[in-house]
C-alpha cells in the first residue's frame, strides 16, 4: 500500500550550499583568511589536515553548479557570503572582485529562475577580526553591521531573502565553549559573551535592513534538535527541556520575547559564566523580523543524569539507525520541535534552511545509488507535511546540501550533498537523492 505526501503549492523548495565549504579559491581575487582557514591548517583540528583551500571549487565552476539548480527544478538557492572575501580587512574597503563574484553568482542565478537566499554569516569570520578578539569583542557587532549594509546596498536591489546568522549555537557554544569548531576555544564565558554579541549584530543588521531594502526579507537561522523524555518523571522532562533550552529558547526567547531563558542564566551563573547585557541591547535584538530558518537533522530520547554534563542529561537513541556521521535519525522530532516552536512563538513564518543526511556513498559504474538518503529525506517531510497540515506556517524547504562538501571539523570524508563531489577532479556526479528531490519538487508530492 502506497500514501501520497502532497505538500501546498504556495511551499518554497531549495537547496542550500554555505561559502568556506564550497568555493575553494582560498587566496584569490584579494580573499583573506577566515577563523576557518586559520583553524583548519593547525594540526589536529580537522580529519586527516583537510581544509578549505580549494573544497569544490564553486568559485570557478558556480556557472555549472547553477546549471545543477535549474535541472533540479529549485525555487531558491541558499548560499552564503564570505566576509573576508568581499571586505578582506574585516571593516572598510571593499574588495571588488569579491564582490563581482557574487553579483554574477546572483545574475546567474536570476536568469535562471532561481531565486537568492543570502547568508551573510555561515562561520568565517575575517581572521583579522578574531585577532581583536573576534566575537567576544563587542565592536565586531558594529563591523558586522557595516559589513551587512554594504552587502544590502551591493545586492538588495535584486536578492530579497537573507539570514543574517547561520547557527548561532555553533558560532558560539560549540566553536568557543566545546572548542570543536573554529576558533577552538573551551570557555563557557566566551561562548556565553560570543552568543550575546551574535545576536546583538542580527539585531543591528535588521535595523538598517528595514531602511536600505524594503521590500525585502530577512531572518536568521538556529539550528535545533529534539529530545523526547525517556519516561514521564519530572527529572526526565526537565532535563530534556533544559538542554533544548540551549539551542532554542536561548537564541528564540531574546529575538521573540525580549528577554533570555533565567533558568539558562542562572546556570551558566553556578558555572562562573556570565550575560553581559548593555541597556538597549534586547530592544535591538528583538526588533521584528520576517521569517525563521529552521536547521534540524538529529533528536533523540533524553533522561536525567546527575553529573552528566552542564544539563544532567543523558541522550538515548531511539534505536540503532544512524547517518554515515553517526547521528540518529528521528524524524518524528522534527515535527515535534516545529510544533512547539510555532506554540511558543507563534504564527512567526518558518523556512526549512537546513534539512538532510550524511551517507558517504562513492561513484559506481556513473551513478551514486544512495537510497538511504531518500529514505531520510521522505520520513523528514512526511514530518514536515504533518507540521503544515497541523497549522505550522512553513513556507519553504531547503535540502542541505546541493553538493558534498568540506563538513568543517569532518573533513572531507562526510558526504551531506545530493551531487557526489570528487574532491581531486571536481566532477560532479548526480545521485539517485538528486533525481528523487527533483521529482517532488516538480510534483509537489511524493508518494512512500
Amino acid at each position: 500500500m502506497t500514501i501520497t505526501i502532497q505538500f501546498p503549492d504556495t511551499l518554497k523548495w531549495g537547496a542550500a550550499t554555505a561559502s568556506y565549504q564550497i568555493e575553494g579559491a582560498a587566496h584569490k581575487d584579494g580573499r583573506t583568511p577566515s577563523i576557518w582557514d586559520t583553524f583548519a591548517h593547525a594540526p589536529g583540528n580537522v580529519k586527516n589536515g583537510d581544509h578549505g583551500d580549494e573544497a569544490c571549487d564553486s568559485y570557478h565552476r558556480y556557472k555549472e553548479d547553477v546549471q545543477h539548480l535549474k535541472d533540479l527544478g529549485v525555487d531558491l538557492y541558499r548560499f552564503s557570503i564570505s566576509w573576508s572575501r568581499v571586505i578582506p580587512q574585516g571593516t572598510g574597503d571593499l574588495n571588488p572582485n569579491g564582490v563581482a563574484y557574487y553579483r554574477n553568482l546572483i545574475d546567474e542565478l536570476l536568469e535562471n529562475g532561481i531565486e537568492p537566499m543570502i547568508t551573510l554569516y555561515h562561520w568565517d569570520l575575517p581572521q583579522v577580526l578574531q585577532e581583536d578578539g573576534g566575537w567576544e569583542n563587542r565592536s565586531t557587532t558594529d563591523a558586522f553591521h557595516d559589513y551587512a549594509v554594504a552587502m544590502f546596498n551591493e545586492f538588495g536591489d535584486r536578492v530579497k531573502k537573507w539570514i543574517t546568522i547561520n547557527e548561532p549555537w555553533c558560532a558560539s557554544f560549540l566553536s568557543n565553549y566545546l572548542g570543536i569548531h573554529a576558533p577552538g576555544k573551551t570557555d563557557l564565558q566566551a561562548g556565553v559573551d560570543v552568543a550575546h554579541h551574535l545576536l546583538l549584530a542580527h539585531g543591528k543588521a535588521v535595523q538598517s535592513f528595514r531602511e536600505l531594502v524594503p521590500d525585502g526579507e530577512i531572518g536568521y537561522a538556529p539550528n535545533v534538535d529534539w529530545l523526547q523524555p525517556y519516561t514521564p518523571t519530572e527529572a526526565d522532562k526537565k532535563a530534556c527541556e533544559r538542554s533544548m533550552m540551549w539551542k532554542k529558547e536561548w537564541f528564540m526567547d531574546p529575538v521573540f520575547k525580549g528577554s533570555y531563558p533565567d533558568e539558562l542564566v542562572q546556570l551558566f551563573e553556578e558555572h562562573q559564566a556570565f550575560l553581559k547585557v548593555e541597556e538597549g541591547d534586547l530592544d535591538v535584538i528583538s526588533q521584528p523580523i520576517d521569517f525563521m530558518g529552521i536547521n534540524y537533522y538529529s533528536g533523540s530520547l533524553g533522561r536525567y543524569q546527575e553529573n552528566d554534563g552542564l544539563f544532567q542529561v543523558e541522550e538515548v537513541p531511539l534505536d540503532e539507525r544512524r547517518t554515515d556521521i553517526g547521528w540518529p535519525i528521528y524524524a518524528d522530532g522534527f515535527y515535534r520541535v516545529l510544533t512547539n516552536i510555532h506554540e511558543t512563538y507563534g504564527e512567526v513564518p518558518i523556512y526549512i534552511t537546513e534539512n538532510g543526511a550524511c551517507y558517504n556513498h562513492e561513484v559506481e559504474n556513473g551513478t551514486v545509488n544512495d537510497q538511504e538518503r531518500i529514505d531520510y529525506l521522505k520520513q523528514h517531510l512526511t514530518s514536515l507535511q504533518r507540521a503544515i497540515q497541523a497549522g505550522v506556517p512553513i513556507k519553504g524547504y531547503i535540502v542541505w546540501s546541493l553538493l558534498d562538501n568540506f563538513e568543517w571539523a569532518e573533513g572531507y570524508e562526510k558526504r551531506f550533498g545530493i551531487i557526489h563531489v570528487n574532491f581531486r577532479t571536481f566532477e560532479r556526479t548526480r545521485k539517485d537523492s538528486f533525481y528523487w528531490y527533483k521529482q517532488t519538487v516538480t510534483n509537489n508530492w511524493f508518494e512512500r
